[in-house]
């Protein structure tokens, strides 16, 4: 006989053992936040900005997630909005069944992914309910984090780094059974750790953004920060951005944020990043109708340097289009912009003697390996870095959660709430808390 989703909740909020949690029947159906493949052109004609994820996001009953090899399925406690979940539910660049598509051509298991509906989400917190054959890391009752980079590592090109494998895929995004469900069913080698002094929500806003900031500066695979690098941060008082001054503050470096409001400006102070540019105030326009405006990126250089002595070493940078073109420009000969991201667009213009004339690096970075993603959970585990998790959302709004990413009227990350029936739960270890409430406090003022 089915269980139900009310018995392995209340299962796991009254503390059930690892045993009594295995002993459960999994339900036959979950809710979950998912996108329809027949209304994939329902905003077709529309100007990005226009489309709105909270009539394309749907919240309803689907199949239990399935479970094969080297596969386990979690209770999500909590995810976490990302742009991909924007990407997903508004179609663009292009709508994501072309990814479960292709998927599902793979073979038997792949197949299982091509579905006319797709359960989005890319972070996750929670607990193990089952394991598939051949996970012997993990059992059910352990309390985990997720990271998103879906692999097998059967092909050689990814033994090197994971990032690089032919079938990587991003969880959620490029595959079916992301975190925006009850159930959620991922491979064993994402599951890491949970901290155990957050809350579900404070966990769950961990994976994605963290993991990949600590790629882009911290990782030989990405700029490979050293002590005393200038690092130019964009949107720093964003998901990216957030941890990024944590990386750079942490690792001896010297963080510049850029920001958009005097607010903003104070939480940076607060969190301690001495120089911040408000480049609203200062009135900062990096465009002349179509092309990069020179003047203004001659201006920006010179109010880093006002600010910190010497240009950027690395340039962290993933607004893409708007701000692209100055990242290049601003940062010092034989510098780096790694870039993740392109979220004011795709298609980059830029003055290229400026690049190649002072050898200029542009890195490309893509989430994370599993070993970096577990160094940045690791760091968090031992309180080194800190939530930025600024509102939640029940997972019944997760749409208005990810048209407000859509719009930017966010700031740090906003969590979903699955199973945790309210904020402020899965605290195992209050002392430690309680040891890190103050710089706990200084990241929860990014709202």
């Amino acid at each position: 006989m089915a269980g139900s989703i009310e018995q392995i909740k209340q299962a796991i909020l009254n503390g059930a053992s690892s045993e009594e949690l295995a002993a459960l029947e999994m339900p036959e159906s979950v809710r979950a936040g998912f996108v329809r493949k027949d209304e994939a052109d329902m905003f077709d004609g529309m100007d990005s900005g226009d489309k709105d994820p909270r009539k394309s996001l749907h919240i309803d009953e689907v199949p239990t997630p399935p479970l094969g090899p080297n596969e386990v399925r979690i209770a999500v406690m909590a995810s976490a909005v990302n742009f991909n979940s924007v990407w997903t539910s508004i179609f663009e660049p292009l709508p994501t069944f072309a990814f479960l598509e292709r998927f599902g051509r793979e073979g038997e298991l792949g197949a299982r992914h091509n579905l006319d509906y797709h359960i989005i989400g890319s972070d996750a917190s929670g607990v193990v309910l089952d394991t598939g054959p051949g996970v012997t890391r993990w059992k059910p009752g352990d309390e985990v984090t997720v990271h998103c980079n879906y692999v097998d590592m059967e092909g050689p090109e990814g033994h090197n780094d994971s990032m690089i494998d032919s079938r990587q895929r991003i969880w959620g995004f490029e595959t079916n059974f992301g975190s925006f469900a009850d159930i959620a069913m991922v491979k064993a080698n994402q599951l890491m750790p949970k901290p155990k002094h957050m809350t579900w929500e404070e966990a769950a806003c961990l994976g994605l953004v963290s993991s990949t900031s600590y790629r882009m500066l911290v990782s030989p695979n990405g700029a490979n920060m050293k002590q005393g690098d200038v690092v130019l941060i964009w949107g720093a008082t964003g998901g990216l951005g957030g941890f990024a001054c944590q990386y750079v503050l942490n690792g001896g470096g010297i963080p510049v944020g850029v920001v958009s409001s005097e607010d903003k400006v104070k939480i940076l102070n607060d969190i301690g990043v001495e120089a911040v540019i408000d480049r609203k105030a200062e009135g900062f326009n990096f465009w002349d109708g179509d092309q990069p405006n020179m003047a203004e990126q001659r201006r920006f250089g010179k109010r880093i340097r006002e600010l910190v002595g010497e240009d950027p070493d690395i340039v962290f940078e993933h607004p893409g289009r708007q701000t692209f073109a100055t990242s290049v420009f601003v940062a010092k000969k034989g510098g780096k912009v790694v870039t993740c991201a392109s979220t004011s667009g795709y298609m980059h213009t830029y003055d290229n003697r400026y690049l190649w004339m002072n050898l200029k690096d542009i890195i490309g970075s893509h989430f994370a390996n599993y070993k970096e993603a577990w160094e940045a959970n690791r760091l968090a585990y031992l309180g080194k870095i800190h939530p930025i998790l600024s509102k939640t959302y029940p997972l019944e709004e997760a749409g208005e959660a990810a048209y407000q990413v859509h719009k930017n009227l966010h700031t740090g990350k906003l969590g979903i709430l699955v199973l945790a029936p309210e904020e402020g739960l899965g605290v195992s270890d209050p002392e430690m808390r309680a040891q890190h409430e103050d710089q706990m406090k200084a990241f929860r003022s990014f709202e």
